[in-house]
């Protein structure tokens, strides 16, 4: 599993996961922010052939 951020020009921002194994079920990730400033992001999230990319909004 991957678990990457992006900002809107598809940089990458920050690796939350890499390649890591994780269980069936529901998990949950801290994400230290601090560095960022407000803005609007991109989460991709990768899982063998499942991708998912979601946008979020941080406001400080």
């Amino acid at each position: 599993m991957t678990l990457r951020i992006f900002d809107l020009t598809g940089k990458e921002m920050a690796a939350l996961l890499r390649n890591e194994h994780k269980t069936a079920g529901v998990h949950a990730i801290t994400f230290e922010a601090q560095k960022l400033p407000s803005g609007i992001y991109l989460y991709r999230l990768q899982a063998g052939e499942f991708v998912e990319t979601k946008r979020m909004v941080l406001i400080r």
